[in-house]
């Protein structure tokens, strides 16, 4: 970190003895009109480049010393350069976790979801940029119950190459995850910084919650919490057909099942079932939740306002006919949620655009 920002000051340094060769040009124009003169500019230009040389090695240092308790000071130090990490070890490292326990597919996958999904357009806050569930209190929000499993998988990982942000590694495990449970190829690039507090934690309720009471308010929370990220209704359907991998467990969620009968598979199936099969309310001592007549699968009131809103819909039917098409829009989409809020990735994007666009 302090090298870093030792070379922030060299760099600075350096625009300025561009800045005073011009200016020492200029003085040969007064030499030759003005000795006086010319000696005056001289022995100006010498103090002014020895002080803002100085000024900004002590600027470096102070913020150096500032990010220690600051959360948003010296930024630059907490991304690794590029090229710093071999992003292809960093895969195969994910692979060997998943081929000890495939199970854990999902999970990472959820993690990526969940550390993304916090993002609100708006206020541009949230977004997987940071890592924040690393912290007190969104760790222990109720909609990531259970993700633990998912961060503890990835530990070794880490500590496998140091240098790779956790921001990185969650959102890389999601789109590996989604390659070896058998999904499409997800666009993923590295950029993402961590956050040093939890000061940068998103508010709790920024998540989809599994029920609202009425079909009205669930389809019109679904709406709302997509929205406000910036998603469209047909990419919201392709998002929550992640559900086609994965189990629901009564200890963290407070339901119990599957939601198809291959859930470490990436596919269509998702919405196969939900068209194909036929639901009813689980009589039990918990949540309203649906399961099929075998009572071996289930599926959340949020799952099943997709079949009930025209809309969403037609989305449904379209994927459960195409998965060709679902796998497309879906990594699409998923990328797009990987990618918000995070900040380098909005600074490149303004630099393209251009300073007055």
């Amino acid at each position: 970190m302090y090298r870093q920002c030792l070379k922030r000051a060299l760099k600075s340094r350096s625009l300025v003895s561009e800045t005073v060769g011009y200016w020492k040009g200029s003085t040969r124009y007064f030499n030759n009109s003005a000795g006086t003169q010319g000696n005056y500019w001289k022995s100006s230009v010498k103090k002014l480049s020895a002080a803002v040389t100085i000024g900004a090695a002590v600027a470096a240092f102070y913020g150096v010393e500032r990010q220690r308790t600051s959360p948003i000071s010296c930024k630059e130090a907490e991304t690794p350069a590029k090229g710093s990490v071999n992003y292809d070890k960093v895969r195969e490292a994910i692979v060997k976790v998943i081929e000890v326990d495939d199970n854990i597919a999902p999970a990472m996958l959820r993690l990526a979801w969940h550390s993304s999904g916090s993002y609100d357009k708006k206020t541009n806050t949230g977004g997987s940029d940071g890592a924040t569930m690393r912290f007190s209190p969104e760790k222990d929000y109720a909609a990531n119950a259970g993700l633990f499993r998912a961060r503890d998988a990835l530990e070794p990982v880490k500590k496998q190459f140091p240098e790779i942000t956790y921001a990185d590694l969650w959102t890389l495990a999601g789109v590996v995850a989604v390659e070896e449970m058998g999904g499409p190829k997800v666009a993923w690039r590295p950029g993402r910084r961590d956050a040093v507090s939890g000061q940068e934690c998103p508010p709790d309720g920024r998540l989809p919650d599994a029920d609202k009471g009425t079909l009205s308010g669930t389809v019109q929370h679904i709406r709302d919490i997509f929205y406000r990220m910036g998603f469209n209704d047909q990419e919201i359907v392709a998002l929550v057909g992640a559900h086609a991998v994965g189990h629901t467990h009564k200890q963290f969620s407070g339901y119990d099942g599957p939601w198809t009968r291959a859930p470490t598979t990436f596919s269509n199936e998702l919405f196969r079932e939900l068209l194909e099969n036929k639901w009813t309310l689980r009589k039990w001592n918990g949540p309203d939740m649906f399961e099929d007549p075998t009572g071996e699968i289930i599926m959340l009131p949020t799952d099943m306002a997709l079949t009930w809103d025209k809309e969403f819909r037609k989305y449904v039917e379209a994927y459960a006919a195409d998965q060709d098409r679902f796998f497309e829009d879906f990594a699409k989409a998923f990328q797009k949620l990987e990618e918000l809020g995070v900040r380098a990735f909005q600074e490149e994007a303004k630099k393209k655009r251009g300073w007055f666009s």
